[in-house]
């Protein structure tokens, strides 16, 4: 999501932060962020190769379904243990196409695996056919309902978190009794390879039931008129757009993860220290490249110079780079650099400070470092537009009822933060987000049992956790006569005045209720 408003980065429309929209080429080719060297070679897939993967993916879909709950966890388990035994190369391959750390890659393995044993726990609790309640004169009816997988599920990965985020959609949508094609982020899609290598190894049975199909956004099209069932996509909100005008056409339902503008609140009681090394790290951490990372932090005035002096401090010490003693990696797509550098010019054009870096910070093509602002109008674009990159706007408030004013003013509602030692919960009510954490940062996307997903411009949908489940199924009512009914309601056998006299009765005894 670059900005919305026109500047000399995006002249070109076909840009966004998922790359660029109308690249032709025929190739995918991938490169060692830290090195620039070229890692491979990938053919980008057509409309014809992705039409074979859906007709074989929706080939296998229904022995996956047939399978069961006990069935399909007998072979996720098995792939399971295939991830977590290719573990360290996944984060090392990560490391290599996205840049960042071989220790945050490692954390989207464990991710990964944290969502499967959530499902392998909950499927069929949040799936299972359940019975429901008859209504009075239905007693010779039993009534339940089941979910249905939709089919064949499409999955549009993003780059930079190129494991963890779209492997969760696809953990949850198979074991809802889906099967998978994943297209992931053209900058990362050895990742997406490894995955779905990984599934034809643990289960060979039934190996297309999850298949990956490289290729730039054109593939990421072709895939949803090859005729999926229902599409999840991660990336910025122009191409979330993009992608539901295409599903538009055919009504295919979609789960849409876009962008945000994340924000930390600090209230006057909240703990200082403790608030700068969590927003610290809730703005730094992989760059600043996540939907959900803090980029501005509206904090109350009476305790805003000693919050800012913290955050400075920390910062400093974080550095960009691919070694190993650097804390946040590149920026792989260099569109994204000149996004960067001119946020932070029209927030010091328009008053702010840059306490630590500045512009000079985001002058090369590949790295950026960290850039803290400080007396940030509340308008500017870092503080009202995704910057997606290592920058932290502090934007003073008088108290935190101003702080909630702007955060619910924005376009965007997915993640935020609250820091108050007395009040967190309370702010946290007000505030008109999908998610938050209370005095921390970004914890709620480490608890695989919690629904990851926004409002408004942050797309909508959810991931994770039961709802995320029930995301990639569909509820089955269903009805069964166990009997004969004293008088037929539905055949032109009922005998005059049925209805008049059941209505009678119910509305004697609502009447009877209310009255005692």
């Amino acid at each position: 999501m670059t900005s919305t408003r026109t500047t000399d980065a995006d002249q070109d429309l076909t840009a966004t932060r998922d790359g660029d929209l109308a690249d032709p080429t025929r190739e995918v080719v991938t490169v060692d962020q830290a090195t620039g060297r070229e890692l491979r070679r990938y053919p980008a897939a057509g409309p014809a190769q992705a039409a074979a993967a859906v007709a074989s993916a929706r080939s296998q879909a229904g022995g996956w379904w047939e399978l069961g709950f006990a069935g399909r966890a007998v072979r996720l388990r098995a792939w399971r243990r295939e991830i977590a035994a290719a573990g360290e190369d996944m984060a090392r391959l990560i490391h290599a196409e996205n840049g960042k750390s071989v220790e945050d890659a490692r954390a989207e393995v464990l991710g990964l695996l944290g969502h499967l044993s959530f499902v392998l726990g909950n499927a069929e609790r949040v799936l299972g056919r359940h019975e429901v309640t008859t209504p009075p004169g239905a007693g010779h009816q039993r009534a339940w309902v089941e979910r249905l997988p939709y089919g064949v599920v499409g999955v549009i990965g993003p780059w930079n978190f190129p494991l963890a985020t779209p492997g969760a959609i696809v953990v949850h949508a198979l074991a809802a009794g889906n099967a998978v094609v994943l297209k992931p982020s053209q900058l990362t899609p050895g990742v997406g390879v490894v995955l779905g290598e990984a599934w034809r190894r643990a289960v060979p049975d039934l190996p297309d039931v999850l298949q990956a199909l490289v290729g730039h956004a054109a593939t990421g099209q072709a895939l949803i008129h090859a005729g999926v069932d229902k599409v999840a996509f991660t990336g910025s909100v122009r191409s979330g757009r993009a992608v539901a005008a295409a599903c538009a056409i055919t009504l295919t339902p979609m789960l849409l993860e876009l962008g945000g503008n994340d924000a930390a609140i600090v209230a006057a009681d909240a703990d200082l220290d403790e608030a700068a090394a969590h927003v610290t790290w809730g703005a730094l951490q992989n760059a600043g490249q996540g939907c959900i990372s803090l980029e501005v932090a509206y904090v109350v005035d009476a305790v805003h110079d000693a919050f800012a002096q913290k955050v400075a401090a920390l910062a400093r010490t974080v550095r960009a780079g691919s070694d190993e003693q650097a804390l946040i990696g590149p920026v792989p797509l260099a569109s994204q650099i000149p996004v960067i550098r001119h946020h932070v010019e029209d927030a010091l054009l328009r008053g702010a400070t840059a306490v630590v870096g500045g512009p000079h910070t985001a002058s090369g093509d590949r790295y950026v470092h960290p850039t803290v602002l400080v007396d940030v109008p509340a308008d500017a674009l870092v503080a009202t537009e995704e910057t997606f990159g290592p920058v932290l706007a502090i934007v003073r408030v008088s108290d935190t009822d101003e702080a909630v004013a702007h955060v619910n003013a924005g376009p965007y509602g997915l993640g935020s933060a609250v820091f108050s030692r007395d009040h967190g919960d309370v702010i946290a009510r007000r505030l008109r987000v999908g998610m938050t954490s209370v005095n921390d940062a970004l914890a709620f996307s480490q608890n695989p049992a919690l629904p990851f997903g926004g409002r408004g411009d942050s797309g909508y949908g959810r991931k994770h956790g039961d709802e995320g489940l029930l995301e990639f199924s569909y509820p089955h009512a269903v009805t069964s006569r166990t009997g004969t009914p004293a008088t037929s309601t539905t055949t032109f056998d009922r005998a005059p005045g049925t209805v008049a006299t059941a209505l009678a009765a119910v509305t004697d005894r609502i009447l009877a209720e209310d009255a005692s």
